[in-house]
């Protein structure tokens, strides 16, 4: 009777050490991007030119992401469509098409990006970003989580808010490198945030962790001298259009 007793007492506490964490999933994540702060960086002349679609542009771009993850690997990738998309071309959110597949056991990461007219493939090994962790607390769909700040390009910050209960340490686009997965993230020279509105408790199929192999392979430094050679004659605007490119 005691051997049975003891049994019991060691699979509740077994449970309840397991119950804390979220192992697999889906979660969906919400971008906006502030369209009227990205029109207020533009210069006098850009700004006449758009008063006569200001109209058509609102004051937020929304769309949703999907994050498939297991203690393995993850990937990121455009979810469900959304009305909320400005109709021009040149107002329409950055980065849009994104798909990112991370290998978190290997330290690997593979990403589809379109820049324009052309796609890239981007085989590389994860990014490490110099976290500073805080105090600050706050709870995003149900899980607690803790603030962190970054920085990448050596002067732009990333805010970061992660959790400890879903152990895969990834998060949105190509970030990662915490104790747990990033819930919200905000880039506040992008003008832009993520924030993971729901998370459901599925088990991914293999099949969800694929992504194409087209695209001009290559690897983050070699696509940042690209960028940086097509952008060289856009002034104070190639930096931004580099870094949404390399997110």
């Amino acid at each position: 009777m005691k051997k049975i007793i003891l049994i019991s007492t060691i699979l509740l506490v077994a449970f309840k050490s397991d119950a804390q964490f979220t192992m697999q999933g889906k979660i969906e994540y919400e971008k906006k991007v502030n369209m009227q702060r990205m029109l207020d960086n533009l210069d006098d002349e850009q700004k006449r030119w758009m008063e006569n679609f200001k109209s058509q542009i609102p004051k937020f771009a929304t769309s949703y992401f999907d994050l498939y993850f297991t203690p393995t690997k993850t990937i990121y990738k455009p979810g469900r469509e959304t009305d909320n998309q400005p109709k021009l071309w040149f107002a329409q959110s950055p980065a849009s098409e994104n798909i990112v597949l991370t290998d978190l056991k290997a330290g690997n990461v593979k990403a589809s990006k379109q820049v324009f007219e052309q796609k890239f493939l981007v085989e590389d090994s994860m990014r490490k970003l110099d976290w500073k962790i805080t105090d600050e607390i706050r709870t995003i769909s149900n899980y607690k989580c803790r603030k962190a700040v970054g920085k990448m390009f050596d002067s732009v910050y990333v805010v970061a808010f992660y959790t400890e209960d879903i152990i895969a340490s990834s998060g949105p686009e190509m970030f990662s490198g915490l104790p747990g997965m990033i819930m919200e993230l905000a880039i506040p020279r992008l003008n832009t945030t993520w924030i993971a509105t729901k998370v459901e408790l599925v088990a991914p199929k293999e099949t969800d962790f694929t992504i194409s192999e087209k695209g001009k392979k290559t690897n983050q430094k070699d696509l940042e001298k690209t960028l940086r050679d097509s952008f060289k004659d856009w002034g104070k605007y190639a930096d931004k259009n580099i870094w949404w490119t390399m997110i």
